[in-house]
């Protein structure tokens, strides 16, 4: 595995620090320690833009054929450094060192790969062969889009059993907020019953980023929908275990990047608060 002279920190989620294809550690601010990143986009394609997105040179498509076989041997290769070797103490700064999650995110949408059932399998063979903490968790970063797929939603139930969580992409709920954030034309009828289906699947989290536009934050009425989505869908019965609301955190590569700007800490405050009447539990990192 490569080494490298710099120790990770939150502002650095390069896929490649570690030399390897599909396995990358990251200081997540969110999780609070290292993260496992499972990237099954190494061709950085998705099939959605988002202004705010880091990876660089991305185009729109799907995940390549992934080489399952090279994949195990990656997470198993991994695992054992962090748990045998010195790649905590020479890598990752002092007040993150220890294993949080293994997460699938990457440089794409992680559930466009085909194999996405069979990875799901794979990681839980391979967390049974080590002795990982209790309660590390198994998490899918996801535009949600994919979740009517039949193998998604097979891969969805084994994450379940694997103390597996969803964050699942909600920056907008309005068709144009989702055009100019996300780049996507997705319906909200479609959103929504995707969301509906991972909440049965696997318990869910929404991913909120908000951030402002040529100076601008996002728009009473923009902040209006959302609070009344979230409000609706819990009132018909919908299960979610909160949401996750982040700022910006590192650059966009994306070609809309000198026009974002984080919001203040007092504004992101407030929405939480506004969020948090509803009855959900939020996570807060401005």
């Amino acid at each position: 595995m490569q080494r490298t002279s710099k120790l990770l920190h939150i502002a650095d989620h390069s896929r490649d620090i570690a030399g390897l294809t599909y396995v990358y550690p990251v200081v997540s601010r969110r999780s609070g320690g290292v993260s496992i990143g499972i990237n099954l986009n190494p061709n950085n394609a998705c099939n959605w833009r988002c202004v705010y997105c880091q990876v660089p040179d991305l185009k729109r498509g799907t995940a390549p054929q992934i080489d399952l076989t090279a994949l195990e041997t990656e997470l198993r290769a991994f695992l054992h450094e962090i748990l045998h070797g010195d790649f905590m103490l020479t890598q990752v700064i002092p007040e993150a060192r220890r294993i949080n999650d293994i997460a699938l995110s990457g440089n794409g949408e992680p559930t466009s790969a085909r194999e996405f059932a069979q990875v799901i399998a794979l990681i839980g063979r391979v967390k049974a062969d080590y002795d990982l903490p209790s309660n590390l968790k198994l998490v899918l970063i996801t535009n949600g889009s994919l979740i009517d797929r039949l193998d998604v939603q097979t891969g969805l139930s084994a994450m379940a059993q694997l103390n597996g969580e969803v964050w699942f992409k909600l920056d907008s709920v309005t068709r144009g907020g989702r055009q100019l954030i996300n780049n996507t034309r997705m319906s909200l009828q479609r959103m929504r019953q995707n969301l509906q289906l991972a909440t049965t699947l696997c318990p869910t989290w929404l991913q909120t980023c908000v951030f402002r536009i040529d100076g601008i934050p996002p728009s009473t009425g923009e902040s209006e929908a959302y609070l009344n989505f979230i409000e609706d869908f819990l009132i018909e019965g919908g299960q979610l275990k909160g949401v996750l609301l982040y700022g910006l955190a590192r650059p966009s590569m994306q070609p809309e990047a000198p026009r974002l700007t984080k919001v203040s800490q007092v504004w992101m405050e407030k929405f939480s608060a506004r969020i948090q009447a509803l009855g959900i539990d939020v996570k807060l990192n401005a």
